[in-house]
């Protein structure tokens, strides 16, 4: 009898030639992330050659009721570190079908500036350093926190070591290690002033494609977040009083 691991792990490509693509977009809020997966004949490597798809955006915050449909444009295709083998991840951002960007896709203008010759012509490189929070499932509270209770001040756990100042390191490790494997270029990682709290950086990555392998950065946190029954944290203030914040530095050259 198969156990429900080893059909996860299943090998498509022993049996089929097509494959899974899962399409990621940015939900109505501008920080949740969506995702739905469908099945293509074979393998793709240009997100341009990959079919547009569409979604209920009543359902996400980004459409009416009476004119629901959105429609997704895959922009930037990554190995799918979850399924493994020729499956992937795709970033999509979003349009009505007449072709217009809803007013959640900032992507759009974004690529416009981007692709301009002179910004071209400028090699724009990002380094963005991402801080996040991993809290307990049910209490929203940091791991590694006493419940309703704090633990000791800030100073042994930026960078720390042990198991009294460094909480979540197996998660940590695990997403540093699937986004190298999915081909974003994630720099490195490190625990940071508050307990519980990480940070993971992306780049040196030039213009849109480092906003792209951000966001599926995020998602792959998520997903392995998930999987770990812990939730992930952006709030860039989990925590009030004198504890360290969270942002997002973003280096320019």
């Amino acid at each position: 009898m198969a156990l429900l691991s080893d059909l996860i792990n299943l090998n498509l490509s022993d049996t089929t030639e097509k494959i899974i693509a899962e399409y990621i977009w940015i939900g109505g809020s501008g920080m949740d992330l969506r995702s739905k997966a469908r099945t293509l004949s074979g393998p793709v490597s240009d997100p341009h050659k990959l079919p547009k798809w569409n979604y209920d955006g009543s359902s996400t915050g980004q459409a009416p009721g009476e004119d629901s449909e959105v429609i997704l444009y895959p922009q930037a295709i990554f190995k799918d570190p979850f399924r493994r083998g020729n499956n992937i991840l795709v970033m999509c951002d979003a349009y009505t079908p007449a072709g217009e960007p809803i007013p959640t896709n900032k992507r759009h203008n974004a690529a416009k500036i981007f692709s301009h010759p002179d910004v071209l012509a400028e090699e724009t490189w990002y380094g963005i350093e991402q801080e996040y929070t991993l809290l307990q499932n049910t209490v929203k509270w940091p791991i590694g926190w006493p419940l309703g209770g704090y633990p000791g001040p800030q100073g042994p756990y930026y960078c720390g070591i042990g198991a009294d100042k460094a909480f979540g390191r197996d998660i940590v490790d695990s997403h540093y290690k699937a986004c190298l494997y999915a081909g974003i270029n994630i720099s490195g990682i490190n625990g940071e002033v508050m307990p519980g709290q990480w940070e993971f950086q992306v780049g040196p990555s030039v213009g849109i494609s480092a906003g792209d392998e951000l966001w599926v950065a995020r998602y792959i946190l998520e997903r392995i977040t998930e999987i770990a029954g812990v939730v992930v944290s952006f709030d860039p203030k989990p925590i009030q009083g004198d504890w360290n914040g969270a942002g997002a530095h973003t280096n320019y050259r």
